[in-house]
């Protein structure tokens, strides 16, 4: 590969400190620039590279299996946190949530990912946003490990697409995981005494911290590994991760941030007999692991008035997302 002219490496650079700064319209200006003298500059973990633009039109970088994705939750972090999100449709929701956060980052380096497994051309996410475009056959907790194996932050926020901060969310989950008897931490929570029905916790510590948002430690995820990828669905994904970080001897609490929780539109546009039957099988994929884990449980009943295994049912939350 020939190599590029030292004025096109000098825009690149130009590009790759505005990157930096989030000055995001420079940066695409930039690269336009960089396009107009027939270069195109892909961006890699550890920076960037200059690659020949051919004379037809830019393909589509392909999908990818999600298994297939490499790993760099070894190397050392070099932001401050990493946002990550799975998009199995209602990109806006995203984007607006992607928004929300940079608008109370505090100065500091944030680095946004997106697993897409949607048809939505991935250049469409913009500047600033790591996307990793996968297969649309990829279930939920495939996608979501694929994402955070790209984490470049020190601490590792997953976020839904439902809730958008409304200031500085940072600073209060990062305080709260200065405590290193804290695993897992975010603004909801929930809370069993029988391990079959979950009801919803406002304060203090809980038996498992919800989807919506949930911050850990970047060595917590590296020691607890990844999301169970038989969960193809949302649903028990986030109580059984959980309950894995709190088998580490680590607690998970509930932490006040300034966020707004829209419809979760996953839940509230997919079918009722289908989410209804998903949700089943995650709950016992759940239970079939921890269905005898009292000792994990923030307040459990006592022993003699805990359910036999043929009492077993699902009652967590079937009328909320």
């Amino acid at each position: 590969m020939p190599d590029a002219p030292e004025e096109v490496v000098r825009l690149a650079e130009e590009r790759a400190d505005a990157r930096s700064s989030r000055d995001f319209a420079a940066a695409d200006a930039l690269r336009d620039r960089i396009a107009g003298s027939g270069w195109t500059v892909v961006d890699d973990p550890g920076g960037y590279r200059l690659e020949p633009t051919s004379g037809s039109e830019p393909e589509l970088p392909a999908r990818r299996r999600a298994v297939e994705v490499p790993s760099i939750l070894q190397d050392v972090p070099d932001m401050d946190a990493t946002v990550h999100w799975v998009c199995e449709g209602w990109h806006e929701d995203i984007e607006r949530a992607i928004a929300a956060f940079r608008a109370h980052e505090g100065g500091r380096s944030v680095q946004y990912v997106v697993a897409d497994v949607t048809d939505r051309d991935p250049t469409a996410w913009g500047e600033g946003v790591d996307v990793v475009w996968l297969e649309q056959a990829t279930g939920w907790a495939a996608a979501r490990n694929a994402g955070i194996r790209r984490t470049r932050g020190r601490i590792v926020l997953m976020a839904d697409g439902s809730v958008e901060p409304t200031g500085d969310v940072f600073e209060p989950l990062e305080e709260a995981l200065e405590d290193p008897g804290v695993g897992v931490c975010g603004p909801f929570g929930i809370v069993t005494h029988d391990l079959r029905q979950f009801d919803e916790a406002r304060t203090g510590d809980v038996d498992a911290i919800e989807g919506y948002l949930m911050a850990l430690r970047r060595e917590t995820l590296v020691e607890v590994g990844f999301f169970d990828e038989k969960f193809r669905w949302y649903r028990t994904a986030d109580i059984e991760f959980s309950f894995r970080v709190k088998n580490l001897d680590r607690r998970a609490t509930i932490v006040d941030v300034p966020v707004t929780k829209h419809d979760h539109r996953m839940w509230f546009e997919t079918r009722p007999e289908d989410r209804a039957r998903w949700s089943k099988r995650n709950f016992y994929r759940f239970l079939d692991r921890f269905r005898d884990r009292w000792d994990l449980l923030v307040d459990p009943l006592p022993e003699g008035e805990r359910p036999h295994h043929h009492h077993d049912r699902h009652d967590h939350d079937e009328t909320d997302g």
